[in-house]
C-alpha cells in the first residue's frame, strides 16, 4: 500500500469515528445541538481561543463564534441557546491541497468534524504566502469553493468564512484570487491588524490598524466590485508593546529591524498584549495615555525593570468607533475582532466598565 493509499485509509478511519460518535449530544436540551439557520442583518464575528471567558461575551451581539481553542460543547451549547452560530478553524498547508484527492479528503474531514460536534459551518485560516498564477493560487481557489458547496450541501444553513489581510495588495506576498475567494464564500472577515507586518520606511513603532490605512484597505477590497455584505471588519483587541532601540526627544521609538516577507522591518519587533494587560500597564506607565492624531490611535511609553523604554500601540473605543461607524457607511456586512477573551472579565468596577466600552462600541459611537 502506497504511503498516500496508507494516509487517505487512516483519514477515513477518523472520520468514521467522528460520524459515530455525532448522535451523542452533549446538550442538556437536545435542540441545542441543531444548526443555527437564522442568517442575522449585522454579523458581530467571534474569535474564541479557549478558556471559559466566554461565558461573559456580551451574547445580546455575537451571532458568530469561531473556535480557534480546544473543542468546548459548552461553549457550542450556550452559543446556539442565543442564536449564535459555533464555526470550526479551518487550516492547512496549502501545497497538499493541489491534489484533488488530498483537497477532497481535507472537506470531507472537515465536514465530519462540525457534524460531530454540531458546528454551523467553518472559519478558514490560511495566511501563507502565495505566487499569483501558482498551483497553489488555483488550488486555495478551489479550496474555497468546493469547502463551501460541501458544508452548504451536508449542513444546510451552515456559514463558510474565508480570512484575508486588511487590504487585497497582496499583503505579505498574500496573493490571492480574493474575486473568486469572496464569490464563493459566505463572507470575508478582513484582518484589519498587523499593518505594521511589512515596515518599507522608518523602522519605528508604529499604531497597529491606523485609521486611514485601514478604511483604504475597504475600499480597495469594494474597487475589485466584491459585494460589501460579504466583508466583515475585524478589530484588534490587542496592542504591541515596542523596546525602544532608540527613543527621541520628540517620543519616536526607533526598533530593532526584524524582516518580514521581503521588508526590512515589521511588527515582530515587538510582543503582542491585550487589552486587559494593557489598561493595567498604563497606570503605571511614564506618559500615561497619548494620542496619535494623525493614525488616530491611542500609545503610551514606559520603563521595564530595566530602565529600557518601551513604547505600547493598541486600540481603544475612541479608535475603534470611526471603524465601527465605517462598517455603517460603507454597508459591511458587519464587524468582529481578534479575540473576544483577552478583555478583562473581572468584577473589578473599572475593568467592568473598560470591557462594557469595548463591547459596546462594535455597534457604533
Amino acid at each position: 500500500m502506497s504511503i498516500k493509499s496508507c494516509f487517505l485509509l487512516c483519514l477515513w478511519s477518523v472520520i468514521l469515528v467522528l460520524v459515530c460518535r455525532a448522535a451523542v449530544c452533549p446538550c442538556e436540551r437536545p435542540e441545542l445541538c441543531q444548526q443555527i439557520w437564522e442568517e442575522r442583518d449585522f454579523e458581530v464575528f467571534v474569535f474564541d481561543v479557549g478558556g471559559k471567558t466566554w461565558k461573559s461575551y456580551n451574547w445580546s451581539m455575537v451571532t458568530t463564534v469561531a473556535t480557534f481553542g480546544k473543542y468546548d460543547a459548552d461553549l457550542m451549547c450556550y452559543a446556539h441557546s442565543k442564536g449564535a452560530r459555533v464555526v470550526l478553524k479551518g487550516d492547512v498547508h496549502l501545497p497538499y491541497i493541489v491534489d484533488q484527492d488530498n483537497r477532497t479528503a481535507w472537506i470531507t474531514e472537515k465536514v465530519n468534524l462540525a457534524k460531530s460536534q454540531f458546528m454551523d459551518g467553518i472559519n478558514i485560516d490560511i495566511e501563507q504566502a502565495v505566487n499569483k498564477s501558482s498551483p497553489v493560487y488555483y488550488a486555495l481557489t478551489d479550496l474555497v469553493k468546493e469547502t463551501t458547496e460541501a458544508f452548504h450541501r451536508e449542513i444546510p444553513g451552515s456559514q463558510v468564512s474565508f480570512d484575508v489581510a486588511w487590504s487585497p495588495n497582496d499583503i505579505d506576498h498574500r496573493c490571492y484570487d480574493y474575486v473568486a475567494i469572496a464569490e464563493s464564500c459566505d463572507l470575508l472577515f478582513v484582518m484589519s491588524y498587523d499593518e505594521q507586518s511589512q515596515i518599507m520606511g522608518d523602522c519605528i513603532a508604529m499604531a497597529n490598524a491606523p485609521l486611514s490605512q485601514t478604511l483604504e484597505g475597504y475600499d480597495q477590497f469594494l474597487s475589485l466590485k466584491i459585494d460589501p455584505k460579504k466583508l466583515v471588519m475585524g478589530v484588534p483587541w490587542y496592542g504591541y508593546d515596542y523596546q525602544c532601540l532608540n527613543f527621541t526627544q520628540e517620543g519616536v521609538c526607533f526598533l530593532t529591524k526584524v524582516p518580514f516577507r521581503g521588508a526590512p522591518c515589521s511588527d515582530a519587533a515587538g510582543k503582542q498584549k491585550t487589552y486587559k494587560w494593557m489598561m493595567k500597564q498604563i497606570n503605571s506607565s511614564m506618559s500615561g495615555r497619548l494620542w496619535d492624531d494623525k493614525q488616530k490611535a491611542p500609545y503610551f511609553n514606559y520603563k521595564d525593570q530595566t530602565g529600557q523604554i518601551h513604547q505600547v500601540w493598541y486600540d481603544d473605543p475612541q479608535s475603534i468607533c470611526p471603524k465601527a461607524e465605517a462598517v455603517k457607511s460603507k454597508g459591511l456586512r458587519g464587524i468582529g475582532m481578534w479575540n473576544g477573551n483577552i478583555l478583562d472579565y473581572s468584577d473589578e468596577p473599572v475593568a467592568k466598565q473598560q470591557t462594557a466600552m469595548m463591547w459596546n462600541v462594535l455597534l457604533g459611537c
